[in-house]
């Protein structure tokens, strides 16, 4: 369903707007702990679709864990509430309620013992993270708008004569490959080059936790989609692939139509992000009933 290469911008980031020159407050920030995990999943939970990722990590794993692959860190403001949280590590992800809370997470990146490899948030959030990390002295590799689709009831139900169901370790080198192909055409990057083993352990993990749903013909994986979060309100898709030989049939709208019926029966709404030059997918999620309903920017390091 990803079907075009996405474009590098260079756009001059850290001029968009003016960014406060003096050092933030950094003793407001400070790294959570498993002791933060009620406050922490309570902040999350105020906008679930814009912190399924996190609160799903969190759930999944704790707060204090190597599968997280980074540090998640809070900052306080003067009267000791929690305005921003912040995933820094390989996948930075930040959700900052000011901004004196997004400066000084930015700059808590810096010292960041993982590197950086991909800066999400809405809306322009991203960009001003990048710039108050970089301090201007550099521009991300690739910057990516994104859509974010939501899908919820009430919505069209499709007919689909295809079988989903959840994939087996026997699809571990096909749900590899389908999604080292997303990940390169969305990033660049082939991570199946960078690292197989790594990679496949973390797609096997995925697998092992019933979130990677499948259509397979004849042996051949020709649909796939992952549940790459999960909470008590949001399903958050990514991944979502039909084998080349097989697009334009709409397996891909009827599939993802009938995995988001199964979702909805357990969460109130399931969403996905895809970039803004992906227009062939958009049909196919507009006919499986999503609407777009906001924006969000990737940055890739």
């Amino acid at each position: 369903m990803l079907l075009h290469k996405i474009k590098a911008t260079q756009a001059p980031i850290a001029n968009r707007r003016p960014l406060p020159t003096a050092v933030p407050d950094l003793s407001r920030v400070f790294a959570l702990t498993n002791s933060d995990m009620e406050e922490t999943l309570a902040f999350l939970k105020v906008r679930p679709v814009h912190t399924v990722v996190m609160t799903s990590f969190i759930n999944d794993n704790g707060i204090e864990s190597d599968l997280n692959r980074g540090t998640f860190y809070a900052y306080r403001n003067k009267r000791g509430a929690l305005e921003g949280v912040a995933l820094i590590g390989h996948t930075t992800l930040v959700e900052a309620r000011s901004a004196e809370s997004l400066q000084a997470l930015a700059f808590t990146a810096r010292k960041s013992s993982k590197p950086i490899h991909i800066v999400m948030s809405e809306a322009d959030d991203a960009e001003r993270f990048w710039s108050y990390y970089s301090g201007g002295a550099r521009e991300p590799r690739l910057t990516c708008t994104e859509l974010l689709f939501e899908l919820s009831f009430p919505f069209l139900v499709q007919d689909c004569e295809w079988e989903l169901r959840k994939a087996t370790e026997a699809e571990l080198e096909q749900a590899a490959e389908a999604q080292a192909a997303i990940a390169l055409l969305e990033s660049g990057v082939d991570p199946m080059e960078r690292d197989p083993e790594g990679f496949k352990k973390r797609v096997l993990r995925r697998i092992e936790q019933g979130r990677i749903f499948v259509v397979v013909e004849n042996g051949k994986v020709i649909f796939k989609a992952d549940i790459i979060a999960e909470t008590d309100d949001v399903a958050y898709l990514e991944g979502v692939y039909v084998a080349p030989e097989y697009r334009g049939q709409g397996i891909g709208s009827r599939c993802l139509a009938k995995l988001g019926l199964e979702l909805l029966g357990r969460v109130e709404r399931v969403c996905l992000l895809s970039n803004e030059e992906f227009t062939g997918a958009h049909r196919s999620y507009y006919r499986a009933g999503f609407k777009s309903t906001g924006k969000c920017t990737t940055l890739f390091a």
